[in-house]
């Protein structure tokens, strides 16, 4: 059986474009029987870029509500916050000991900032290490990660390497999951789509504000009654994402033989989204209006997380010599 593991951080609500990138994905990964999946909401990580602790409180309801509202299964799978399993942290000291200075100069995370070292916390600069505790603390043999983050699991097989061979082969060494077909969701203006870009559809917004932000989606100046490009077209493409492939060509028909606006993709779009996830939106508004279900599932979650981290973390405490 395979044991994966997954972090999402909660820096914000989910929307569209980590929804169709990570979160359904990952559930499918889930359903299968042959896995058992790990799924962590990573507050403390959080914590590098965000010092408002009412934001992170209320980001972390929301990916949960995310996640129980795709559908993902507690009773098979784990489900747990981050900060409530603190054993990881001291696990990230010991393994803070075992990981050389340029290790941590050279990874991304760190570099993209490097230039602006007033920008630079110390929780930012160890973020790989944390993350190599997050993994194999519970002996997760499969990562899965997008290209971006292959450098990151990378630093986590060479730290738990280090520790197995220095001091006792104690830990799992992880291997990454990458799906080269994993989707690249464009935003409202073109550009990948991303909550720094300010370019986001989270689905969960009331239905006047979603139109709002749908029908805001950056497209040309071509008149309605002319013929238009749809493979150049924003609405279009996001909708050919959400849409069967029967939908799909009856709007690139329409764009085509002109007398279609892009008020009309935008508008299919709007009421697409609200019928594909009509059921998402209806369990999340309830689970983050009476948030006892999420406490709930999470709570149980964290006790059998954290039974498992003190088992692994008294093996790594009585090799070291401290126990």
């Amino acid at each position: 059986m395979a044991r994966i593991l997954t972090g999402i951080t909660s820096n914000n609500i989910p929307h569209l474009g980590n929804i169709l990138g990570a979160v359904i994905p990952a559930i499918e990964l889930s359903k299968d029987p042959k896995n058992e999946s790990f799924l962590f909401i990573a507050d403390l990580h959080a914590l590098i870029s965000s010092k408002n602790p009412a934001s992170i409180i209320e980001n972390t309801k929301a990916v949960a509500a995310t996640w129980l509202a795709f559908g993902f299964d507690t009773k098979k799978n784990m489900f747990y916050r981050q900060s409530r399993v603190a054993e990881v942290t001291e696990l990230t000291w010991y393994l803070n000991c075992f990981t050389p200075y340029p290790m941590l100069a050279n990874a991304h995370s760190f570099k993209d900032k490097s230039d602006r070292l007033s920008d630079v916390n110390s929780g930012l600069f160890t973020y790989p290490v944390l993350m190599a505790a997050d993994i194999i603390l519970y002996d997760a043999n499969k990562v899965p990660v997008g290209k971006d983050q292959i450098q990151h699991l990378e630093m986590t097989r060479d730290i738990a390497t280090a520790f197995n061979n220095k001091i006792a082969p104690l830990f799992v060494i992880p291997e990454a999951m990458i799906d080269e077909r994993v989707m690249i969701v464009p935003g409202t203006d073109g550009q990948k789509m991303s909550k720094s870009y300010g370019n986001f559809i989270n689905i969960f917004l009331p239905e006047k504000d979603l139109k709002k932000v749908v029908m805001g989606i950056l497209t040309d100046s071509t008149p309605l009654e002319a013929p238009k490009n749809p493979d150049t077209c924003n609405a279009f493409k996001l909708y050919q994402l959400l849409a069967s492939k029967e939908q799909t060509e009856t709007m690139r028909q329409n764009y085509l033989k002109g007398g279609y606006g892009y008020g009309h993709a935008k508008t299919a779009l709007f009421e697409l989204i609200l019928d594909k996830y009509s059921e998402p939106r209806k369990i999340f508004t309830e689970l983050m209006s009476h948030p006892t279900k999420l406490e709930e599932e999470l709570s149980i979650g964290e006790a059998k997380a954290k039974k498992m981290a003190l088992e692994k973390l008294a093996a790594v405490r009585k090799a070291l010599g401290y126990a």
